[in-house]
């Protein structure tokens, strides 16, 4: 038996990475029941839409949500496994949202959904080989450090702000942009629990309990099992925006339930489109998905690598190519097995803020989420509102980074500043680090030190001009 531990420890380096494995366990459960929403959001948003042909995933006019939970959680647990036997770094993959939503109300439309996964399997093909070829990891390293820094802190905004919008402690208003509560006011029971969750959250990583992250999320499902008992909020809609958010918290009627997903592998075109929507149209899907998928994968592995404390000096992370490799995987998979593309997700920082430093939390995670495909039912259990508190305390936690940064140098302090703002601004990872990038170019150019851009730094920087003016292009071209 001791045997077997030892070997385990050299394989994910737990004792060289100051961690143990009761922390990797931890780690992987906390990381799974920060994301496992996404077992039941995904098939939310891609089971119901419909295509070109008005049918939805899988044919037919009837969606069939149960296999699309399923597959999702298939995808996940395989390639989230995968990240940890291979890249062996405590990072979880699951259907990345905006991209779901993007496929659905935006490609589907235009073609069938076979297409419109096919898309999304060529998009990783495209990624993979970036990666192979040494691009990816290239670009990577051309990023200077502090500007990587701000990617982790922005990030750590980002994922408070998912914590605090998905709890719905902060909302849209009608005359500001956003307010706190409802009506200013936080006055539902499901708000109540989810600040419960924060304050009990934050106290027991203050002093430093053992397990704070998931001890706070079971815990605080447990008090908004029994707060809908007594109360009985029920689910948010217009009509009650006072519900809980995605799920009411009960013990389900039905523990166990399985659909197969491998069925969904027969269901992508990968060459379709160009026919059906076009070259053009087809391309600039392509790119879109591409620009995505590459720079929210590249500041998500940052910025929890930093909180991970495995990002080196030259701001890499070890196994750097593996990490990225893996993660190209996630979009072929994704879009192989109907569920629209995988990507490292942010919430692998609750597993980092709970110990998980090596790629056994990611077995760990990915394991429960093969679990699911049997147990969906009790996935349903977690509502955003006992999720959604480690999501708020973790970002503290990956925020803390933004003493590293020079604010006294504007020549990238600015570019810094906006990397940090827009992400939770525009709800988008990728918009940040655009900006960031775009006018760190800007400024050395202007201040005459040309010659200090990597070249690298100068090709993303001109990519992601093009990304930004995709829109007033596809206005002008008519698409």
């Amino acid at each position: 038996m001791s045997d077997s531990r030892t070997a385990i420890d050299r394989y994910f380096s737990i004792s060289e990475r100051g961690s143990t494995v009761s922390r990797e366990v931890r780690g992987g459960l906390a990381t799974f029941f920060t994301m496992a929403y996404i077992v039941v959001l995904n098939p939310i948003i891609i089971a119901n839409g419909k295509d070109i042909q008005g049918e939805v995933i899988g044919d037919g006019t009837t969606p069939n949500v149960a296999l699309v939970a399923a597959g999702t959680a298939f995808v996940a647990g395989i390639l989230t496994i995968l990240m940890g036997v291979i890249a062996r770094v405590p990072f979880a993959l699951a259907a990345g949202l905006g991209l779901n939503a993007f496929v659905t109300f935006t490609i589907a439309p235009l073609m069938t959904w076979e297409e419109a996964m096919g898309l999304i399997f060529l998009e990783g093909i495209v990624i993979g080989i970036l990666v192979l070829t040494g691009l990816r990891v290239a670009v990577f390293r051309a990023i200077p450090t502090q500007l990587k820094t701000a990617i982790s802190v922005g990030i750590g905004l980002f994922i408070a702000l998912i914590g605090f919008v998905d709890a719905g402690f902060v909302r849209r208003a009608g005359g500001a942009p956003l307010e706190m509560g409802i009506g200013g006011n936080l006055s539902s029971w499901p708000i109540f629990v989810f600040v419960v969750g924060v304050l009990a959250t934050a106290a027991m990583v203050a002093r430093k309990v053992k397990g704070a992250i998931l001890i706070g999320i079971v815990g605080t499902t447990i008090l908004a099992i029994i707060v809908e008992a007594i109360a009985g909020s029920g689910g948010a809609s217009q009509e009650n925006p006072g519900g809980w958010q995605l799920n009411v918290p009960a013990w389900p009627s039905e523990v166990f339930g399985f659909h197969n997903p491998l069925v969904l592998f027969a269901e992508f075109d990968p060459f379709g489109a160009f026919s059906s929507a076009g070259l053009l149209l087809a391309v600039l899907f392509v790119f879109t998905l591409l620009i995505t998928d590459f720079f929210d994968t590249m500041g998500t592995i940052v910025g929890v690598g930093r909180q991970a404390d495995l990002v080196q000096e030259d701001g890499t992370l070890p196994r750097t190519r593996e990490i990225l490799l893996v993660d190209s995987l996630g979009a072929v998979v994704g879009g192989a097995g109907s569920v629209s593309s995988n990507t490292t997700y942010v919430e692998s920082a609750a597993g980092v803020g709970e110990g998980a430093r090596t790629g056994l939390a990611s077995v760990v995670t990915g394991a429960l989420f093969l679990v699911a495909i049997f147990f969906a039912p009790l996935v349903q259990i977690v509502p955003y509102e006992a999720a959604a508190p480690a999501l708020v305390v973790v970002g503290f936690l990956m925020m803390t980074a933004i003493r590293d940064i020079d604010w006294t140098d504007y020549e990238i302090a600015i570019p810094a500043f906006l990397t940090i703002v827009l992400m939770p601004f525009t709800y988008s990872i990728s918009n940040g680090i655009g900006a960031g990038f775009v006018t760190y170019v800007l400024i050395k150019v202007v201040r005459g030190k040309a010659r200090e851009i990597h070249p690298l730094m100068w090709a993303v920087a001109a990519l992601f001009v093009l990304y930004f003016a995709l829109g007033p292009i596809k206005v002008m071209l008519g698409l």
